[in-house]
């Protein structure tokens, strides 16, 4: 019985420390560490501003890629302008050196016959006109192309020199 007292006793102060335990666990679990809660601010602070700065970098990325796609295709379109009226400054070469020949032959043979000295003139026009028309596209894709170099050397410091000279002069 003597045994059975003390165990109750050994029980009872077993559990006393174990709600003192649990009453400083309580306490330390409601208070968290100030330190703790100032970086875990900080860090989602900066993960906020990352995440800024991702979605401002795609944005940017995808305007540009915009641009880029649709100066391509103004390119490609400049391009094959420029191939179309290549092709006709060919075929207009091509009618020219057929309505000379005939027009030499004629002339060897002594016979001059107006109508080949007719379509030699308008084959000459025709090649003219194409080679115009060519240059014109050749120089529209080249304009198109050092346009946005233009753009960019504008912003450069180099144009405020440039500026200041002028003013002064």
């Amino acid at each position: 019985m003597s045994d059975i007292d003390e165990l109750q006793r050994r029980i009872t102060a077993a559990m006393d420390r174990v709600a003192a335990g649990l009453e400083g666990l309580g306490k330390d679990a409601g208070a968290p560490d100030p330190e703790m809660v100032q970086a875990l601010e900080d860090e989602r602070t900066a993960n906020a501003q990352l995440t800024e700065r991702v979605r401002a970098l795609k944005a940017r990325a995808e305007s540009e890629n915009a641009t880029l796609r649709t100066q391509v295709e103004e390119s490609q379109a400049r391009i094959a302008q420029l191939d179309i009226e290549l092709q006709r400054v060919r075929r207009a070469n091509a009618q020219l050196t057929d309505a000379c020949a005939a027009l030499q032959e004629a002339n060897a043979e002594g016979v001059g016959d107006a109508h080949l000295i007719n379509k030699a003139m308008l084959a000459e026009l025709e090649g003219l006109r194409a080679a115009r028309a060519a240059d014109v596209a050749e120089g529209s894709a080249i304009l198109a192309a050092l346009g946005p170099l233009l753009d960019s050397a504008g912003d450069t410091p180099a144009t405020a020199d440039t500026d200041e000279a002028e003013e002064d002069a």
